[in-house]
């Protein structure tokens, strides 16, 4: 079974993630370029019991309505995020990763919010929203 290994900058906070991910995508959101704070991040997608904390406790902060993004409260380092409108569902950011190189992004989300001068020569999908079905009774980022 794939077993991958991740942990903040500071290595305060570490994890083990157990099987396959479920979905990978490079993300475009401004909120997610804001909270990670770079042009873009990719999320790997898991779900939450393949996600096994090692060491650490990370420290939680909301901001969307049903998003909980997870960060190292000593160096900064985002780890991942959930979303009640994707239930049983947790994605974590690329740059936790001791090896980022396993991971091959599927798609685009948000497309349409990405900075004008990023630029990509693929064929994957390009999606001007979520990438996941998500409920709608959370709202959509975008709209808000």
């Amino acid at each position: 079974m794939r077993r991958e290994t991740g942990a903040c900058f500071c290595g305060g906070i570490a994890a083990a993630l157990d099987g396959e991910p479920f979905w990978i995508c490079y993300d475009h959101d401004d909120d997610c370029r804001r909270a990670i704070g770079s042009p873009l991040t990719i999320w790997v997608g898991y779900r939450p019991k393949q996600f096994q904390l090692l060491r650490g406790t990370p420290k939680a902060f909301s901001e969307t309505p049903g998003v909980t993004r997870t960060f190292c409260p000593d160096c900064g380092s985002s780890i991942g995020y959930s979303d009640e409108g994707l239930p049983d569902e947790f994605y974590v950011t690329i740059g936790f990763f001791d090896n980022p190189e396993g991971f091959r992004p599927q798609a685009h989300a948000y497309w349409d919010l990405r900075l004008p001068w990023i630029e990509f020569d693929d064929s994957l999908p390009r999606i001007d929203r979520y990438s996941r079905k998500r409920d709608p009774k959370f709202g959509n980022p975008r709209d808000r």
